[in-house]
C-alpha cells in the first residue's frame, strides 16, 4: 500500500487574504487542452480502510481498464486520517466523458467495487489540474512514501508565480532531499493552489 504524506507549506507560496475561489465546471477555452490530471480524494468513514482497500486490490484493473492511473496513496500524516488520494491521466475533456460514460455502464466495475464501497465513503474532493509548463511528470514508483505540498498562490497562475516557485522546487531537487514526480496547477476545483508531489 502506498503512503501519502500531506502538508501545506506556507514558505514558499505568496498569500492572499482573499476567500478560496473554486471553478466547478469547464466553459473557457482551457476545455479543449490536452491532458490534465484529475485529483480525486476520497475521505471514508473510520474503521473502514481495510475493507475499502481489500477491495480495491482486487477490482482496480477494471478501472484501470479505461483511464491511466498515475497514483494511489493512503494519508498517513497531515490532515484529516481516512483519507485516500489518487490521480488519473486524461487526454483531454472529450476522453474523460467517455471514460466516464463507460465506467457507468460497466456493471462489473459498479457490482463489484462501486456498489458495495459506496456506502464507505463519507465525502469524495475532485480538482482538475495541470502540469506546469516546466514540469514533466515522472511516474511514482509503486510503493514508497510520499509528500504532497499544497500552496495557496496569488491569483494569475504560473505565468505570474512560475518562475520564482520553479526556482524554489529545483534547489530542493538538486539538493537531493527527495525525488520530484511533479508540480501542479489547479484549472477546477479549489483554485490558485500550486502542488507538488515528491
Amino acid at each position: 500500500m502506498l503512503v501519502l504524506r500531506s502538508g501545506l507549506t506556507r514558505a514558499l507560496a505568496a498569500r492572499t487574504l482573499a476567500p478560496q475561489v473554486c471553478s466547478s465546471f469547464a466553459t473557457g477555452p482551457r476545455q479543449y487542452d490536452g491532458t490534465f490530471y484529475e485529483f480525486r480524494t476520497y475521505c471514508l468513514k473510520p474503521s473502514t480502510m481495510n475493507e475499502f482497500m481489500e477491495n480495491l486490490k482486487k477490482n482496480i484493473h477494471l478501472r484501470t481498464a479505461h483511464s491511466e492511473l498515475v497514483g494511489f496513496w493512503s494519508v498517513e500524516f497531515g490532515g484529516r486520517m481516512n483519507k485516500l488520494f489518487h490521480i488519473w491521466q486524461y487526454d483531454n475533456f472529450a476522453h474523460r466523458t467517455e471514460v466516464r460514460k463507460a465506467l457507468a455502464k460497466d456493471k462489473e466495475w459498479q457490482e463489484q467495487f462501486i456498489i458495495p464501497n459506496w456506502v464507505l465513503v463519507d465525502k469524495q474532493e475532485l480538482d482538475i489540474t495541470y502540469l506546469v509548463p516546466w514540469c514533466k511528470l515522472e511516474k511514482p514508483p509503486k510503493e514508497g512514501v510520499y509528500e504532497l505540498a499544497t500552496f495557496q498562490m496569488k491569483p494569475g497562475g504560473p505565468a505570474l508565480w512560475g518562475d520564482p516557485f520553479k526556482r524554489a522546487v529545483n534547489a530542493h531537487v538538486n539538493l537531493g532531499y527527495s525525488k520530484l514526480v511533479g508540480v501542479f496547477h489547479t484549472e477546477y476545483g479549489a483554485l490558485n493552489r500550486g502542488t507538488v508531489l515528491w
